[in-house]
């Protein structure tokens, strides 16, 4: 009844071979180095613990893996969540955003057991260039603190782009050099690294090169947090407290825009991956599937502690170059992040905060998509242009909810009625 919805590792570990797991073995460990700094990264980047980036890649990765319709899919913490996240925590607290998570899974698991995959052609283009390159400047904005080292004053907590760009310029006069040098070596290293050697993920050399000059400036200035100086690292396995959560009625419909906006975002953002994975594999995922495995691993996530999540493109794609063809190496991903947890995470606590901020830069630049956005620019189509526009502003201003709500209904009420109008002068 359901065989559309059958996971692509039931189909490919028919025949599994050792020289294939040997190949996944080694993808898996090197994406879980790639997705480690950067799962704590956008989790800061979303609010929330850094550990919690870690919970989502174990949890999320691991089912999204076993139930999904892609041989190749990575899933986790990715920065197209960061501000939706950030604003449900923000506004709604820990319980607000487990709720909404687990909507938004229910919703997905509906859409593709509905057959709903196919649904991404329906978003026009313009409008997901322009919420992606709304998200990337709101999470480069959101990290020019951390990078320049400024420290705000006690209670002040902006969470709104234009609030933190008040901030920003309020307490500048705390800037610290030190934090600057970090952060600006830091970038350096993401970005010219990769051109000289590309088997080590650069993120885990300017972690590691960043963690040694904190050491040593810390012997005549103590001008740069760590991780550890602003949050507490738990090694070992979450604990979560359902009893204290909110589960009344009123928080369920207050969260209800969020849940169907991480399920929007995480479907479109999934299903991109998919597409971009089939290309660089000459295979064809499961949308369906997909869609299903995204709504458990959603729900997985945030039982485990973690946040909402979706398939990643530049894990997927490191995965992929990197040898792993099947949900095996997810899964190999996944588990050598459990056992991080497990041992290695308090050494998580000696991360520079200027290192993260270098980090989301890059990550932010990555997802921007410019070039396209300026293809779209050129194109001189009127209506893609203004969408593009109103899209982007919109992110950046208010937030992803209202972005893709305007937009959408701005753009199809328009062709509806150059259709109206195209039909009338038929007659």
């Amino acid at each position: 009844m359901f065989a559309y919805l059958k996971p692509k590792f039931f189909s490919v570990i028919k025949g599994y071979t050792k020289a294939q797991f040997i190949n996944d073995l080694i993808a898996g460990l090197i994406v879980a180095i790639i997705a480690l700094p950067l799962s704590i990264a956008l989790a800061l980047a979303s609010g929330v613990e850094p550990a919690c980036g870690i919970y989502t890649a174990i949890a999320a990765g691991f089912f999204v893996a076993l139930l999904g319709g892609s041989r190749v899919q990575i899933a986790g913490p990715t920065a197209a969540f960061a501000t939706v996240v950030a604003g449900v925590v923000a506004t709604q607290g820990m319980d607000g955003l487990f709720i909404a998570t687990v909507i938004a899974g229910i919703i997905l698991i509906l859409m593709g057991v509905l057959k709903l995959g196919a649904f991404i052609k329906y978003i026009p283009h313009p409008i997901v260039v322009g919420f992606t390159g709304g998200i990337a400047v709101t999470i480069f904005l959101g990290q020019l603190k951390d990078f320049f080292g400024l420290t705000y004053a006690d209670g002040v907590r902006p969470v709104e782009t234009i609030e933190k760009i008040e901030a920003n310029i309020k307490f500048i006069g705390t800037f610290s050099w030190e934090a600057l040098v970090i952060g600006v070596i830091s970038l350096a290293i993401l970005i010219f690294y990769p051109k000289l050697e590309k088997r080590v993920p650069p993120s885990l050399i300017a972690v590691v090169v960043g963690a040694l000059m904190v050491g040593l400036i810390s012997v005549f200035s103590n001008g740069v947090y760590t991780i550890g100086d602003l949050y507490t690292i738990p090694a070992g396995l979450p604990k979560i407290d359902f009893g204290s959560m909110d589960f009344s009625v009123k928080k369920i419909v207050a969260v209800l825009p969020d849940a169907v906006t991480i399920a929007v975002l995480a479907a479109i953002e999934s299903l991109l991956s998919g597409v971009v994975a089939d290309s660089m594999i000459n295979s064809k995922h499961n949308p369906n599937a997909e869609l299903v495995a995204q709504g458990v691993g959603n729900i997985a996530s945030v039982m485990f502690g973690g946040i909402a999540a979706t398939g990643a493109i530049a894990r997927t794609a490191a995965n992929i170059k990197n040898g792993g063809r099947t949900p095996v190496a997810a899964m190999v991903h996944s588990i050598v992040l459990l056992l991080v947890l497990l041992f290695l995470m308090p050494y998580a606590a000696l991360i520079p905060m200027p290192v993260i901020a270098a980090i989301l830069f890059i990550v932010a630049y990555n997802m921007s998509e410019w070039r396209k956005f300026v293809e779209i620019i050129k194109s001189k189509n009127f209506l893609d242009i203004i969408i593009l526009v109103l899209t982007f502003v919109l992110t950046v201003i208010f937030d992803l909810v209202v972005a893709i709500a305007v937009a959408i209904s701005l753009y199809y009420i328009v062709v509806g009625i150059k259709k109206l109008i195209q039909k009338r002068k038929d007659v």
